[in-house]
């Protein structure tokens, strides 16, 4: 475990407490590796036996996170890391326990409280008198004081900020580079009490060389992570608004932005096809669920998803789509992550089909079988008469007429392609942005 990129760095704890961490997902999981690794115990629970199995083992159940089994391995071996299925068994024995259940959305992001509610159930009867909760999934401001905390108090039976500490604990992490993350971002505590967050907030400090912010209320801490997401959102939202004015006027966008932004008060974000995944498009809905009359948000949201039209627009500048095959270059939201969520594969499919075209979508970390599970079109092999490039994966940077076989005209949604290669063998590439 040497290196800060790709192992965790902790203290060394003079104080040793057995924790435990409930739901060992791609965030659960590095979590109670640096717990351990820091030298405490760690119990984690998840309800997937294949999980609980293979981290017994030292193997990660889940691929691409940097240091991740090699540490898993040494602190199994040591007795410091151990799995169940039995959220009752590892809450039992704990001093601390952290939970980060997924909190369920559909496709307007409205929340399924199911799995969180659930989580909360299974934990409060097991806490021990002076056990420090704390809850790391993002959630609307007011859910930890309202809905968390009263739960827990009720089930457990013990009095809250003087024999049950309970505090809000936003993850700031990216999947991939977890380890490092930890080391690097404050990480930010809040209390229902301010004895609550104090006491929560020593326990992190026990496990974290990164500095722990004391932000005064658990609401604070739920605004925190809501901002700094929601700001992203918002600032890919101007980006967006500005390529689909230089795409109308004729300007590239991309050289006009690095000026600006050679500026140090400038930071405009990249435009791009579509806003993925668990955290940008949804919690811009936690926030205006607590703040309905937000105009800038709202409009900015609204903004983003207008994205994958306006890249079918620019396709149909040159291509009449009715009829046309067109290939759609990536289902994951992001370039090397096999994950879907609020990708823009659905709306770019959903568009093109409703102009006539036949979409299909190829992407090198699904199979057909993958694809056709979510209800997407696969690619045959056979020739098209179009592409656009939805998701930035390394193998579409430097993209071969033959990955692209028969198209004329290849959009490029996420201003990562070095179209030499189209280029020399006379397909034309449109950026969005790129006027």
């Amino acid at each position: 475990m040497s290196e800060a990129s790709a192992a965790p760095v902790a203290p060394t704890t003079s104080h040793p407490f057995t924790a435990a961490v409930v739901a060992l997902g791609k965030i659960g999981l590095p979590l109670a590796v640096q717990i351990a690794a820091a030298g405490h115990t760690v119990v984690g629970a998840d309800i997937d036996q294949r999980a609980v199995d293979l981290i017994n083992a030292g193997k990660a159940p889940f691929p691409g996170e940097a240091g991740l089994e090699e540490a898993l391995t040494e602190l199994v071996a040591a007795g410091r890391l151990r799995a169940t299925t039995s959220t009752a068994e590892a809450v039992a024995q704990a001093e601390f326990v952290v939970a980060v259940p997924p909190l369920m959305v559909d496709e307007n992001a409205e929340i399924d409280w199911t799995i969180l509610d659930t989580v909360i159930s299974d934990i409060g009867p097991h806490l021990q008198a002076g056990t420090r909760f704390s809850l790391e999934t993002t959630v609307p401001v007011g859910t930890t004081r309202e809905r968390i905390a009263p739960r827990l108090e009720e089930l457990s039976g013990l009095e809250l900020g003087v024999e049950l500490n309970v505090a809000f604990s936003p993850e700031r992490v990216f999947s991939g580079r977890i380890f490092a993350d930890l080391a690097t971002y404050p990480k930010l505590v809040g209390g229902v009490t301010l004895a609550c967050e104090r006491k929560v907030a020593q326990d992190y400090r026990s496990f974290l060389v990164a500095d722990v912010r004391e932000l005064g209320s658990a609401e604070a801490a739920e605004l925190t992570k809501l901002v700094e997401t929601t700001y992203r959102d918002v600032n890919i939202a101007l980006a967006n608004e500005f390529a689909r004015y230089a795409d109308r006027v004729g300007i590239d966008l991309g050289p006009v932005i690095d000026a600006a932004n050679s500026q140090p008060f400038s930071h405009v974000h990249t435009p791009g096809v579509a806003v993925g995944g668990h955290c940008i498009p949804v919690y811009p809905r936690f926030y205006l669920q607590g703040d309905p009359q937000a105009q800038v948000v709202a409009t900015a949201r609204a903004g983003n998803e207008t994205m994958p039209v306006h890249t079918v627009d620019l396709l149909a500048r040159d291509l009449e789509l009715g009829g046309k095959r067109v290939l759609v270059l990536g289902a994951a939201y992001r370039g090397g992550v096999r994950e879907t969520a609020f990708s823009g594969v659905f709306p770019l499919v959903e568009e093109l089909s409703r102009r006539g075209a036949f979409p299909q979508v190829v992407d090198p970390l699904y199979d057909q079988a993958a694809l056709t599970a979510l209800a997407l079109p696969s690619w045959d092999g056979e020739p098209v008469d179009g592409a656009i490039i939805q998701a930035d994966h390394d193998e579409y940077r430097a993209l071969r007429p033959e990955q692209v076989p028969g198209a004329g005209t290849v959009v490029d949604g996420r201003g990562t392609l070095d179209a030499t290669n189209l280029g020399n063998a006379g397909i034309r590439v449109r950026r969005i942005g790129g006027g």
